[in-house]
């Protein structure tokens, strides 16, 4: 009979391309895993691994033994499923993963309350930003997922995903205190042409955003502070650098020398999470999308009142 952890493994390099992807996605080490595809090519007497320049590829059996891997594998996770069903309680494993703010402004009370309610569930937490979240649930990586997407830049979601929309986050215009906007009761696109911006890296949601938004003016964005994390822009904007476009939820107390100024229209961004179709019913899965319900919107309304 083969063994389930060498699918598992030779699945892995099928997915991720190579060893050492498999490695780091199962959390083994590349030795580990090719000791276990040595072993697995021994039990079926198949060449699984052909040597290509520096890496190696799946034989064409290796291909089609992945192939009938995955489908045992998701028949595995149906049967873990159908026992949780049956116990009726939450239990096992939950991998669960959020942008940075995300993580910050939800995760800790998610998980605190998880481990209140139901002790018999253990949940770990990956910060992730969100195309890479919809990949790594899709894959089984994660189980469950906070994501987000703005209005002008939808957020690109696989037919075998659920997800259920938890809420509406608001992004304010930052700008120092004695900045040209600073007492303005709002702002327009049009207000912006010119201004230095301060904003996450090409790629990123807030990113395509902003340049959208500016390009709308038929004008280019001027971003001359490429900073990812939004505490780190909040520093460049207590010694007066830039502008920035900040989301309330997860945002730091602004510095007094800060001012958020309303952007119209006002820039939403939607948070849902996603987790696979297919373990929909798992009572664990249930119990984490209403924790992140429950928190979102207790987190949303603060944010509004804090405003």
């Amino acid at each position: 009979m083969i063994d389930l952890g060498r699918l598992r493994a030779l699945h892995a390099i099928a997915v991720y391309g190579s060893v050492n992807g498999a490695a780091e996605a199962l959390g083994y080490t590349p030795s580990a895993i090719s000791q276990q595809l040595n072993k697995l090519e021994r039990e079926t007497q198949t060449t699984l691994l052909e040597r290509r320049g520096r890496g190696v590829v799946l034989t064409d059996a290796a291909q089609a033994l992945a192939d009938t891997a995955a489908e045992v594998l998701k028949l595995v996770e149906q049967a873990e499923i159908q026992l949780e069903e049956q116990r009726g309680q939450p239990v096992g494993n939950v991998a669960l993963g959020a942008f940075a703010t995300g993580c910050r402004g939800l995760l800790p009370s998610v998980v605190s309350e998880l481990m209140v309610e139901h002790p018999a569930l253990d949940v770990t937490v990956v910060e992730i930003d969100p195309p890479g979240a919809v990949t790594a649930v899709q894959r089984g990586e994660l189980d469950v997922a906070v994501v987000h997407d703005w209005q002008i830049a939808p957020l690109a979601m696989p037919d075998d995903l659920a997800r259920e929309v938890i809420g509406e986050d608001v992004a304010d215009l930052l700008v120092p205190a004695d900045h040209r906007l600073a007492g303005r009761k709002a702002v327009r696109a049009e207000d912006l042409v010119g201004e230095r911006w301060l904003c996450q890296p090409p790629g990123s949601i807030c990113h395509d955003w902003l340049v959208a938004t500016v390009r709308s003016t038929g004008h280019e964005p001027v971003v001359s502070y490429v900073v990812p994390e939004y505490q780190s822009q909040l520093e460049f904007l207590r010694a007066g650098i830039g502008i920035a476009l900040m989301p309330r939820l997860g945002r730091a107390a602004l510095p007094d020398n800060v001012v958020a100024v309303t952007l119209e229209p006002v820039p939403t961004r939607r948070l849902f999470t996603v987790w696979r179709e297919r373990t929909s019913r798992r009572p664990a899965i249930k119990a984490t999308a209403d924790a992140l319900r429950r928190v979102t919107t207790r987190a949303l309304s603060a944010t509004s009142r804090d405003r």
